[in-house]
């Protein structure tokens, strides 16, 4: 058992810095130092990629296309659609007010018919940075992130500040870096420092090949929680461990 903020640090070749991960079912906001998340530092959104495909799906079924068309697209079908059209917009309220200025894109599903995307392309991912699209009440990713930074101490924060990595599926959409990195500094206008975010092209799968590369560390093998500890101290002791 590992964290997988930890993770997508590592397979940025980094164990300080802040994980913004967004992936199927939930995303995480962690701040580690030196190898070690910071429990008050951890937030989470209940927005992530399952949700952005219902709520693309909503979008459509509001559109003018073809109900049965729309109604009959499975999830597999939406994940793709989702991935392949949608993108992450620097400027959604502008986008909005400006019916035409975002080019339509087109999507043929599986048995031959073609959809057409408008503002939905946008509107989608949207939710990671305004969950209450969603009727969710919690902060945006971004918002989280900040509120994480400031948790760090001060000694270590600008270490963390220079090593903002991305991670999961749903940090994928074209225009999610760059939105990422204009909310955040935007948030720390004043702090001095202008922020950057890593976004590696394999960023999808970062935690796993993380895990890879700390398994194969003798520095990280400390960190493991043998058989025997857990025998003996049972399943909470993982908090202890790590």
């Amino acid at each position: 058992v590992a964290n997988t903020g930890l993770l997508s640090l590592c397979a940025h070749g980094r164990v300080t810095g802040l994980a913004v991960e967004a992936g199927a079912a939930v995303s995480h906001v962690t701040s580690v130092c030196g190898g070690q998340t910071l429990r008050k530092g951890t937030r989470c959104l209940g927005v992530a990629g399952d949700h952005l495909s219902r709520h693309l799906h909503r979008l459509l079924l509001e559109s003018p296309a073809e109900p049965s068309v729309l109604h009959a697209l499975t999830k597999k079908v939406l994940t793709r659609l989702k991935e392949q059209c949608c993108y992450v917009s620097l400027d959604y309220e502008g986008e909005l007010r400006e019916k035409g200025c975002h080019p339509p894109a087109r999507f043929q599903t599986p048995d031959g018919h073609w959809i057409t995307l408008g503002k939905e392309r946008f509107c989608c991912p949207e939710p990671l940075f305004q969950p209450e699209l969603l009727q969710h009440s919690c902060p945006g990713l971004h918002q989280l992130a900040g509120q994480s930074l400031r948790t760090v101490p001060e000694h270590a924060r600008r270490h963390v500040l220079g090593n903002i990595v991305l991670s999961g599926g749903s940090s994928m959409f074209p225009g999610f870096p760059e939105r990422m990195c204009l909310e955040l500094n935007v948030l720390f206008q004043g702090a001095g420092v202008h922020i950057e975010v890593l976004a590696n092209p394999r960023r999808g799968a970062a935690a796993w090949a993380g895990g890879s590369m700390a398994a194969s560390l003798t520095s990280f093998q400390h960190t493991w929680m043998t058989r025997g500890e857990y025998q003996e101290h049972g399943a909470e002791y993982v908090h202890t461990k790590f």
